[in-house]
């Protein structure tokens, strides 16, 4: 699927190994821009991501510009309910800036167009992404997870301050039976 220049390609199982590196470069960035360093391994885990990737309801895209390699996507669609969600999401960080994410969101949006409602989550210090989930993508905040609501998502967040306090986002595709408002 292309959208001007960015193309989403599914991701195979021999690529996986580089995609995870990517990815934990990718979240890198936030992480020591936030705290000065990462804790002990990379964030997320190989665990989880393994995890997420491979999980049975699990999509996981490469988002391409011009034919390169610019990111990735991590999804969990499910075909009967058509509640989605993104699970993970990067671009590199030498791509930040230039509407490419954008465009992948809406390719992926494109890609499941049955979609009734997008959810995802992220970090409270990542304000670049509720920028980018909110103002760009449509999403609403619809979840503040903290000490005394946690994100089930995010096992092994409370290794950097902060680390428990996060979003969970919403997205309302199309009014149907299933969906919430």
């Amino acid at each position: 699927m292309t959208d001007d220049q960015i193309t989403l390609v599914e991701a195979q199982p021999g690529d996986f190994p580089a995609f995870k590196k990517e990815l934990q470069s990718a979240f890198a960035v936030a992480v020591v821009d936030e705290f000065g360093e990462l804790p002990d391994g990379p964030i997320p885990t190989d665990a989880d991501l393994d995890g997420a990737m491979s999980a049975p309801d699990a999509v996981v895209l490469r988002i391409l510009s011009a034919g390169r390699p610019v990111g990735g996507a991590v999804l969990s669609i499910d075909p009967e309910t058509h509640q989605n969600s993104l699970g993970l999401f990067f671009l590199s960080p030498t791509e930040h800036g230039r509407g490419l994410g954008h465009k992948a969101w809406l390719a992926i949006e494109r890609r499941y167009p049955e979609t009734l409602v997008w959810t995802t989550h992220t970090p409270y210090f990542e304000k670049r992404n509720i920028h980018f989930y909110v103002n760009k993508c449509g999403f609403k905040i619809v979840t503040f997870y903290n000490a005394r609501h946690p994100d089930p998502h995010a096992p092994g967040a409370n290794e950097f301050p902060g680390g428990d306090e996060g979003f969970g986002f919403e997205k309302v595709m199309k009014v149907g039976r299933d969906c919430r408002r």
